[in-house]
């Protein structure tokens, strides 16, 4: 038999998001430090820029994903509706 589980508490809950995102940030960095470092060994001359700018981008994007895990009404194409909104739309 399963034992019913416990709601996770607030604390619980900003904690996962907070591992999911540094989890999420160390591995987009560190892809784009690894593409910088190829695209610099192979097309750039050893060049440092390529390196930085990869390593950028990929923390940049984690930090969009993190903000949107953060801040769900700044996902595009979403709408947050409020309990009274959603009881005064008449049902189709």
């Amino acid at each position: 038999m399963s034992t019913p589980s416990k709601p996770a508490s607030s604390e619980e809950i900003l904690g996962q998001k907070y591992d999911r995102c540094l989890a999420d940030l160390l591995v987009k960095a560190g892809v784009g430090f690894s593409v910088g470092v190829v695209a610099s060994v192979i097309l750039f001359r050893r060049r440092t820029w390529p390196i930085a700018l990869s390593t950028g981008f990929g923390a940049g994007a984690a930090y969009a994903d993190c903000d949107r895990s953060f801040n769900p009404a700044r996902v595009p194409g979403t709408r947050i509706v409020s309990p009274s909104e959603l009881a005064s739309q008449p049902s189709k």
